[in-house]
């Protein structure tokens, strides 16, 4: 089993927050694949479904984002689940906007929903980092973060997403890069060929 977290702040006024984006990506996947409809469980929102041949559970957890652990840590425990089993999905400065790479464990670079969870489950589960690029000085981040992306320069979202659920069932079966290299050929598909001449 999967259990697929999405990291963001409940309730509508961090709807369209960059600091939201991982939960973005999973109503995505959610919709795409025909999962059932969300339900509150395990101090979050949950949907169940398949990816490839694997049985998933997605997880908003609905606590703020510092707080993301806890309903990581219940659902994993519920399920006996291993660290390796969680893919959480989430918002990286350090990445350029659209730029999306996974990887298994490591350090938290500051993100509270990810410091939460090593503290709930370990810090081996995997991680997909979506990026929304950074402001530029760290003074700014806490207002980047919690800020709306615009529809008319962030152009990428939208693409983003649909890539990231387009790709998910590679994350089912643990095919990290195929799904970073079918994510990045979705966003930036090679520039077509032009038609041979036809010979005289």
């Amino acid at each position: 089993m999967l259990l697929l977290v999405g990291l963001g702040n409940p309730g509508a006024r961090y709807r369209g927050n960059r600091h939201n984006i991982g939960f973005m990506a999973v109503d995505e996947i959610v919709r795409r694949h025909g999962f059932s409809p969300w339900k509150k469980r395990f101090q979050g929102e949950v949907a169940e479904g398949v990816l490839g041949s694997e049985r998933t559970l997605a997880l908003k957890p609905q606590t703020f984002m510092n707080e993301s652990g806890r309903a990581v840590g219940e659902a994993a425990r519920f399920f006996k689940l291993e660290p390796k089993d969680v893919v959480v999905l989430y918002d990286e400065l350090d990445l350029a906007e659209g730029k999306v790479r996974v990887k298994q464990g490591g350090g938290s670079a500051g993100h509270n929903g990810i410091r939460s969870i090593d503290a709930h489950i370990g810090p081996e589960f995997r991680r997909v980092r979506l990026g929304i690029g950074h402001p530029g000085d760290k003074k700014l981040v806490l207002h980047y973060v919690l800020s709306d992306f615009d529809r008319e320069l962030d152009g990428w979202v939208k693409p983003t997403l649909d890539a990231v659920a387009d790709a998910a069932p590679l994350l089912a079966g643990s095919d990290d890069n195929k799904f970073m290299t079918r994510v990045a050929l979705l966003t930036n598909p090679p520039p077509e060929k032009p038609a041979k001449a036809p010979q005289p």
